[in-house]
């Protein structure tokens, strides 16, 4: 199988995080990943789950003593519960998306993605309708498309603007999606 998790949505996100003013919101969204992962291997950071994430957030060049810190709150047990929720939901073109959220208050974060799918004219799917069309790597904390579905220029820059859009909103940790 090619690479075609890393399509060029996943590198217009890429980009993007890049800049200045994404930087701080992306490292609040990994402190919150690496702290939820440190809280369930009690801060083993040989886990494959915990490595994973300080793997991604170091991709995103995050400093290590953010990344020391978000271990030790977890490990403390001091970070809040996060539920981990995945989200399904189909965009324009019958692309399938995923988004991830991870949140202290369930409700209010299938509130927020539901607001903001319904402005972008989307609603949620039913669980397990978007799934079947990725497959997640054991360890691995990205979702891989099975294949992708082409996509009108139109119908590309309403998905752009829904996944920036989803990514803006601070319940939503990472969105994925099998557009070509």
């Amino acid at each position: 199988m090619g690479m075609s998790g890393h399509n060029k949505w996943s590198k217009i996100k890429r980009q993007k995080e890049k800049t200045d003013a994404q930087k701080s919101k992306v490292f609040s969204k990994m402190a919150k990943l690496i702290s939820s992962a440190s809280r369930i291997t009690k801060g083993d950071v040989n886990s494959p789950s915990l490595r994973a994430v300080i793997e991604k957030a170091r991709e995103f060049n995050m400093p290590s003593d953010n990344i020391d810190r978000a271990v030790k709150k977890g490990a403390g047990g001091e970070g809040e519960h996060l539920d981990a929720i995945t989200y399904e939901c189909y965009g324009p073109g019958g692309s399938a998306l995923i988004i991830e959220a991870l949140t202290t208050n369930r409700n209010k974060a299938a509130q927020e993605i539901k607001h903001v799918l319904s402005l972008n004219g989307f609603e949620l799917a039913t669980p397990g309708s978007a799934l079947w069309a990725f497959t997640k790597e054991p360890h691995s904390t990205e979702w891989i498309p099975n294949s992708t579905t082409p996509l009108s220029s139109e119908d590309e820059s309403t998905l752009e603007k829904l996944i920036n859009d989803l990514e803006e909103n601070e319940e939503v940790q990472d969105v994925y999606t099998n557009a070509d």
